[in-house]
């Protein structure tokens, strides 16, 4: 199992916080390590129960503090400057003494994981992160097992290319939609001439068009350079088109 760990531990030291107002305009934030700790075990164990006829390896992937993505759009996820919640640098310093983590150069991790499952198939990803829809091979999205084709996962890509992510700070089409988006390929295709007009609709330029598709494009071990330690960015041909 492949653990998107920004996720659990994010969500599980969040969820360890306790707040004491003093008055006069103070409030202190205050947690404790060790229920920080156990929230994230508990969480790791519920995944692991729904494997239990194969007990799985567990290998946790969290995000560089450096972001390739801001190298394309230096407001990439600029709104959330929120600071990571009590004890979540101590948390993951502790799971290192437990588990393989992963933390790859530049890189989201979502990025590492897409990376490190094509590369070994069979794996399972384990994430809630509709982003992981593009990476073909078996997704857990903390309820249901699925099993994504290649095809599939690039027609994903570029639906979200179009319908963009306010989560993560890049826009796509104004006014396209997951919906609308999987309505225009359907009617026309599959494919980067699709996109391009799309964006042209809305008097955006191509190079707009291909900065949202890179923005979008989680990497797979044919996007990175291991030698270099660094990502290739996403280029596609002018005929680029997804067949089923």
């Amino acid at each position: 199992m492949l653990v998107d760990a920004d996720y659990v531990v994010y969500k599980s030291c969040a969820g360890a916080e306790t707040e004491i107002d003093w008055g006069d305009d103070v409030i202190l934030v205050t947690s404790k390590f060790s229920e920080a700790y156990a929230n994230v075990k508990r969480d790791l164990l519920k995944i692991i129960n729904n494997f239990l006829w194969d007990v799985p390896e567990l290998i946790l992937f969290f995000s560089d503090s450096v972001n390739f993505r801001k190298s394309i759009q230096p407001s990439y996820k600029g709104h959330r400057n929120r600071k990571k919640p009590c004890c979540y640098k101590r948390v993951i310093n502790r799971l290192k003494t437990e588990y393989k983590v992963v933390i790859m150069p530049t890189l989201e991790a979502d990025d590492a994981l897409g990376i490190y499952a094509t590369q070994n198939p069979g794996s399972v990803i384990c994430s809630p992160d509709k982003d992981m829809r593009q990476i073909p091979g078996k997704l857990f999205d903390m309820s249901e097992l699925m099993n994504v084709k290649e095809a599939e996962g690039k027609r994903w890509h570029l639906i979200q290319t179009l319908a963009g992510d306010q989560t993560d700070g890049y826009s796509g089409v104004p006014g396209i939609g997951v919906k609308r988006a999987v309505t225009l390929f359907e009617e026309k295709g599959y494919s980067w001439k699709t996109v391009v007009q799309a964006f042209a609709d809305k008097d955006l330029s191509e190079d707009v068009a291909l900065e949202n598709a890179r923005l979008a494009k989680i990497l797979t071990a044919d996007d990175y350079d291991f030698d270099n330690q660094q990502p290739i960015l996403w280029s596609p041909s002018a005929d680029y088109r997804v067949d089923a």
